[in-house]
């Protein structure tokens, strides 16, 4: 088949393209047509090399639905071949009809599902790893790695491709792959919004406005820049995976804590969900949800959904009207933030003082604690308080850990 590269997908992934390397690694801002050139490649060469398949890795398998499979499935459309290709979602997979190959959906969260799979049709050739940037432990990504190994006939290759916005400068990925001197297997890429020639004016014009009100959000997810650590808030975080039931059940005075911080059009609603254990400070963040446009009957539900309703809930304060609607939608025990002078402050002083995990699935969190950070001066001096950018589930935890802090023990 041939396909112009030029028409179908624009400027600046030629090398991309052509690179027959073991390690394929772009990072890039929103926008800037990674993720959609990698979907793209994967058709036409499965289409081209007739006993390739491809495996796709997120951290999450349910993430899959919404990102890559749509993505592929866009890609098979955009390519007019919908015809050749069988596209199911249980199991979640699709299948190249003429040759019966396939490409196989899955979630780090189930690693057996992984290290047990084997392919009907041919090899194993590619991986594409999408979202890296949510892939914090650099074992995870080695034992995938060494899953598509093995010789191969001519002209098949085995290649890891990896796509990612590039949240933070500490992501083991920046040492692996971007700081290595003239790598001989390794392509590694910068890409941004501005090589997406299928942008209009109001596309770019949303780039434009990032980069004057939220400029240090612009350099990650605009330009693709490395996102810096320097003045983060919270170093006392790391991801681990728990059973949160079984901690209830092990420390019978830790108790629990939800907070809800509002959002409509750009900013998404921030929920999160934790247990705290006031005896040896440790949090445990176990749930979270993390969306845009929602109205106070979704928010409802969504808290229904989680088993929320009698929970008690601290939510924004700046938003009573909301907090009304909601408990009049059955959230009973929702309440505001008492919030006050230095509340920002204490807040963060408080929670300071605990160990905090994060589970693996609740990756936004784990996105703003890498970026949640002190604002500086004029003089680029660190002061006191932090930015007004990556705070969505950073001040939903300070609303649901409000309650704790005002007690007899932890009296500001």
């Amino acid at each position: 088949m041939d396909v112009s590269l030029q028409n179908i997908v624009g400027n600046g992934y030629a090398k991309f393209w052509r690179f027959r390397g073991r390690y394929r690694v772009v990072k890039g801002g929103r926008g800037s047509k990674k993720s959609t050139t990698a979907a793209l490649w994967f058709v036409l060469n499965i289409m081209k090399y007739d006993k390739a398949n491809l495996l796709v890795i997120r951290k999450i398998f349910k993430d899959h639905r919404d990102s890559t499979y749509a993505q592929l499935i866009w890609a098979i459309n955009r390519l007019g071949v919908r015809h050749l290709w069988n596209c199911t979602t249980s199991p979640v997979q699709l299948v190249y009809k003429p040759t019966g190959q396939k490409i196989l959906f899955r979630g780090l969260d189930d690693p057996t599902s992984i290290t047990s799979m084997t392919v009907e049709t041919g090899y194993l050739c590619w991986c594409w790893f999408e979202e890296l940037y949510q892939v914090l432990n650099e074992d995870d990504f080695n034992k995938v790695d060494l899953s598509v190994r093995g010789e191969l006939p001519e002209p098949y290759f085995k290649q890891i491709t990896c796509t990612f916005n590039p949240w933070s400068e500490k992501h083991w990925s920046k040492k692996r792959f971007f700081d290595v001197k003239e790598p001989d297997n390794i392509l590694a890429l910068t890409t941004n919004y501005m090589l997406n020639e299928f942008f209009d004016a109001a596309d770019k014009k949303l780039y434009e406005d990032m980069k004057i009100k939220f400029p240090r959000r612009y350099r990650v997810e605009g330009l693709g820049e490395w996102g810096i650590s320097e003045g983060l808030v919270y170093d006392n975080w790391e991801e681990k995976n728990f059973d949160y039931k079984e901690i209830i059940q092990q420390r019978p005075g830790i108790e629990s804590g939800n907070g809800l911080d509002f959002g409509y059009t750009t900013d998404p609603t921030g929920f999160i969900r934790f247990l705290i254990d006031l005896k040896e400070k440790e949090i445990f963040i176990f749930d979270e949800h993390y969306q845009a446009g929602m109205l106070n009957n979704q928010i409802a539900d969504m808290l229904k959904y989680k088993g929320c309703e009698k929970e008690i809930i601290t939510a924004d304060s700046a938003e009573p009207k909301s907090i009304a609607e909601i408990k009049g939608y059955g959230i009973r025990r929702i309440k505001a933030a008492v919030k006050g002078k230095d509340s920002v402050q204490n807040g963060i002083q408080f929670l300071k003082q605990f160990r905090i995990y994060v589970h693996p699935k609740c990756t936004n969190t784990a996105l703003e604690f890498s970026n949640y950070a002190y604002d500086k001066n004029k003089e680029g001096k660190l002061m006191n308080s932090p930015i007004g950018d990556y705070n969505h589930i950073m001040d939903a935890m300070r609303y649901g850990a409000e309650r704790f802090i005002t007690t007899n023990t932890f009296r500001w």
